[in-house]
């Protein structure tokens, strides 16, 4: 997949033109891209239009306009834009309880080391996370994860004849989703 470039993006003036229109759009979008796991994880699988967003979001939210800083965001995002044959994603830890979150994620530490992609019931693909964000005593709510593919593997993952899981197998958290149809086919073209 194409990286992003400073040309991609858009002036402030001329986002904030249409911005709105975007942001339902990729919104509706992210949800064909959205896989929950259990009641506390949820990964959205990413491409060059959803990174975009966040670059021309994180440039009006901090008023950047320099082409040098905006480039310097470009740089951080692009690294969320999946390479060929792999699936990019941003995984979230979503915590409700307050008054517990400080516990959970004490107790969610490590869980980067059991994050699985599945094809079928034995082709097994771990993820590979962005180093650091996790430490051995911390690990943070937002993490991303990429899971490159073999050519067999994307050819079964296009394919859609076996079912595709994302599995969490974390001593304090495990859960498991069947990826749903429409999802993998957006995940597929993004393989294409």
């Amino acid at each position: 997949m194409q990286k992003i470039t400073l040309a991609d993006t858009k002036p402030l003036s001329e986002y904030e033109a249409m911005r709105d229109a975007l942001r339902r759009h990729v919104i509706d979008m992210k949800k064909r891209r959205r896989i929950s796991v259990g009641d506390r994880v949820s990964l959205v699988f990413e491409n060059r239009e959803t990174v975009l967003y966040q670059i021309q979001e994180m440039v009006r939210a901090e008023h950047i306009t320099g082409p040098e800083a905006i480039q310097d965001e470009i740089d951080v995002y692009n690294r969320s834009v999946p390479e060929d044959g792999e699936l990019s994603a941003t995984m979230f830890i979503e915590l409700t309880d307050r008054e517990g979150v400080r516990a959970e994620m004490d107790r969610l530490v490590g869980i980067n080391e059991h994050v699985r992609l599945r094809i079928g019931s034995e082709d097994t693909i771990a993820g590979v996370f962005e180093p650091g964000w996790s430490r051995e005593d911390r690990v943070a709510a937002v993490q991303y994860v990429r899971f490159p593919l073999s050519p067999a593997q994307q050819e079964a993952f296009r394919s859609g004849r076996e079912p595709i899981f994302i599995e969490l197998n974390h001593p304090s958290y495990r859960a498991t989703a069947q990826v749903g149809e429409a999802v993998r086919e957006t995940l597929a073209r993004d393989l294409s």
